[in-house]
């Protein structure tokens, strides 16, 4: 994985300066400039756009994965594989964009009575939607061809540092909520202009649909597979998204502002994790191309491993720190810590089953993976109708673990029983017993001072005494150790202590 981990640290870093930037913006800026009300406007058209975005894209995400492998010739252009997917993806935006347009008012009366503020701005997710679906296809291109840097400036800083600039201008009331919603939803465009002109630069800008050389028999197997795709893409954003929608509906916009900033809070968690995870998929494809069935499984085990490391050292540090961190926030967000909990424990399991989803969509099973994500789609649904009136919008995030953990239960069985390959390793089994004694020795631990700070240093203290201490003196992970020591040594070098 040496490949994936010196990627993977770039865009890990670079994450994370997004991530510094999404915290002044969602965590200081939101708070103290906009109200509750409004924090919960602004991420309800943000998830919204980006699900326009999935519904748009017509299956082309996974399509350009497993297939781009099989038609990669620079010198003859892709075969116009690109201007297929962004045909694809126009047909998309055309149809969606007037469903939009068309049950706009059907649409906005669900809304009206718990959150009007939505049926007022509904419109400004359509710039999202369309600017976001190009950023996508372009992004995942990139990734293809093992470019993954630009797209993580672009998207990760770049679109933060406007967003800041936005609601800098609102603190002086140079422009007032309305144009900083309108202003933001077209700050989208920016980052996909820029991958048009990367794309330019680097002789990789392919429009010509008189460029397209793939046989019909070809072009109806891709078509095939996008549609089936398609569901799968839909599914798991809709996950993740319509927990969103239904707080938003049923309990207003105030419980969506603080499930939205929970949601904020787990997204800056995963970024490690997304960084390993956006390196790995083009070797997925390359590896089913080659039938290298070897490598896939040491892939497979390697990247539960580092990510149930990663997954364990934030929840613990987070968790386990919950309380003082949340006395920085205003008092409507303490009932988002158990929020916070159940999303995180989702996402946890969600990273240690691994590269299920991306080995499946990928293989000739694909078609399978269509029907556990309308099953995830319905236990999510059904849940949330049940739980949300009893437990508000701990009954969300309660729904959205139980489907994480049913939906990969499915995926794993399948494909520990179709290609013969599982995750899981002996050597996992001591990293998650390190974990449960920090949970266990930091209960006893969490109240020893009423000083947050203090609380803080004391709890964090605990998790690398613990946890990380051993881990990298016992070598547990060799992977996550070796990371480890990629990073320190270029710590060294920039401070010139080595």
């Amino acid at each position: 994985m040496g490949f994936v981990q010196k990627d993977a640290l770039k865009t890990m870093v670079t994450s994370y300066l997004g991530v510094g930037l999404g915290y002044l913006n969602k965590a200081v800026l939101f708070v103290l400039i906009l109200s509750t009300e409004e924090i919960g406007l602004m991420n309800l058209l943000l998830s919204v756009g980006l699900l326009f975005a999935q519904f748009a894209n017509l299956g082309t995400f996974y399509t350009i994965w497993k297939f781009f492998p099989y038609f990669k010739n620079k010198n003859k252009g892709h075969f116009g594989f690109m201007p297929l997917m962004l045909l694809i993806v126009t047909i998309g935006i055309v149809i969606f964009t007037f469903l939009a347009l068309l049950f706009q008012s059907n649409i906005q009366e669900l809304y009206i009575k718990k959150s009007p503020l939505f049926s007022e701005y509904f419109i400004w997710i359509i710039p999202i939607g369309i600017a976001y679906v190009f950023f996508l296809v372009f992004e995942i291109y990139l990734r293809s061809l093992y470019k993954n840097l630009i797209a993580v400036i672009v998207n990760e800083i770049l679109l933060r540092l406007l967003l800041t600039l936005l609601l800098v201008l609102v603190w002086f009331k140079i422009i007032d909520f309305k144009q900083l919603v309108i202003f933001h939803s077209l700050s989208y465009i920016i980052p996909t202009l820029i991958l048009v002109f990367y794309l330019h630069k680097i002789e990789e800008l392919h429009f010509s649909f008189k460029s397209i050389q793939i046989s019909n028999r070809f072009k109806k197997i891709i078509i095939q597979f996008s549609a089936i795709n398609y569901i799968n893409t839909l599914g798991y954003v809709l996950v993740t998204s319509l927990d969103l929608l239904m707080v938003s509906q049923m309990l207003g916009l105030r419980a969506a502002g603080v499930y939205s900033t929970m949601i904020f809070m787990v997204g800056a968690i995963l970024v490690p994790y997304k960084a390993i995870h956006r390196v790995s998929i083009p070797l997925v494809s390359d590896y089913w191309k080659h039938r290298d069935m070897e490598k896939m499984q040491k892939l497979y085990v390697k990247f539960s491993s580092v990510s149930l490391v990663i997954g364990l050292i934030f929840f613990l540090l987070i968790w386990l720190n919950i309380d003082p961190l949340f006395s920085f926030l205003p008092p409507e967000f303490i009932a988002g810590k158990w929020i916070f909990f159940f999303l995180m424990f989702g996402k946890l399991i969600d990273m240690y089953c691994g590269l299920n989803g991306s080995i499946l969509v990928t293989s000739k099973k694909y078609k399978f993976e269509s029907f556990f994500t309308l099953l995830l789609i319905a236990v999510v649904y059904v849940l949330n109708l049940l739980l949300l009136p009893i437990y508000g919008a701990i009954g969300a995030a309660i729904s959205t673990l139980i489907a994480l953990i049913l939906y990969n239960a499915i995926r794993l069985f399948f494909v520990a029983y179709h290609f013969k390959m599982i995750p899981f390793s002996k050597n996992q089994l001591p990293i998650i017993l390190l974990g449960i004694l920090t949970i266990f020795v930091g209960s006893y631990t969490i109240q020893l001072s009423d000083n947050p700070i203090f609380q803080l240093v004391i709890q964090t203290t605990l998790t690398v005494v613990l946890f990380l201490a051993p881990l990298y003196y016992l070598k547990l992970e060799k992977e996550t150790v070796g990371f480890i020591k990629k990073i320190l040594k270029k710590v060294q070098s920039k401070l010139h202590l080595d």
